[in-house]
């Protein structure tokens, strides 16, 4: 059984428009915690220019793999093992970074070596693309992101929707510079920094 996500479905259309535009010139991009794999299929079969890594905690990868097995992509990679909280990743270095729906499920503390994993292995110039729900000036920007947070934060204290503000300040610690931000549906974003 392939596992699936209701949200990948909705969501995956709005992304690629963004995708296509922002990797339009990129060669190769690690999807740090590829969930389900729907992602990474949707993708790769619609960015054929790409070589598309996937990656994920050990236990998802079976998962990944029957995606992966059923689309036959060949630019579409099998998921190696990346732990955000791990500072080591077995990857060198990568064009383009994108992740989806994670800064606000784990611990600010995983946040931060996220970061610091993800411009150890950026090449000068590189693009991290980010998507999810984001506050601005420490204030939620619908109702329902309010209450999502409060959902997270019931299952993990730790967990929580982040501040725009606070990962900016994050990604420029890491000598990531913002060039877009871009409104989603669903009350979601895109930020997409470069390598300076």
């Amino acid at each position: 059984m392939k596992p699936y996500a209701e949200s990948c479905e909705q969501n995956q259309g709005p992304i690629l428009e963004v995708l296509q535009d922002i990797f339009a010139d990129r060669q190769r991009v690690l999807e740090i915690a590829s969930g389900t794999g729907q992602h990474a299929v949707y993708f790769g079969r619609a960015l054929p220019h790409l070589t598309w890594q996937t990656s994920e905690l050990a236990q998802n990868h079976a998962g990944i793999q029957a995606w992966l097995d059923e689309s036959l992509l060949p630019n579409v990679l099998p998921p190696v093992a990346i732990d955000v909280s791990d500072p080591e990743w077995p990857i060198e270095s990568v064009d383009a970074v994108f992740n989806a729906n994670t800064v606000h499920i784990v611990a600010w503390q995983e946040v931060e070596t996220m970061f610091a994993g993800i411009a150890r292995i950026l090449d000068e110039g590189g693009l991290l693309c980010l998507y999810g729900p984001f506050n601005y000036g420490g204030r939620f920007t619908s109702e329902s992101n309010a209450r999502f947070d409060a959902w997270l934060k019931s299952r993990d204290p730790n967990s929580g929707v982040r501040d725009f503000a606070t990962l900016n300040r994050l990604a420029e610690s890491q000598g990531l510079l913002l060039q877009k931000d871009v409104a989603m549906p669903a009350n979601n974003r895109i930020l997409i920094w470069q390598r300076a």
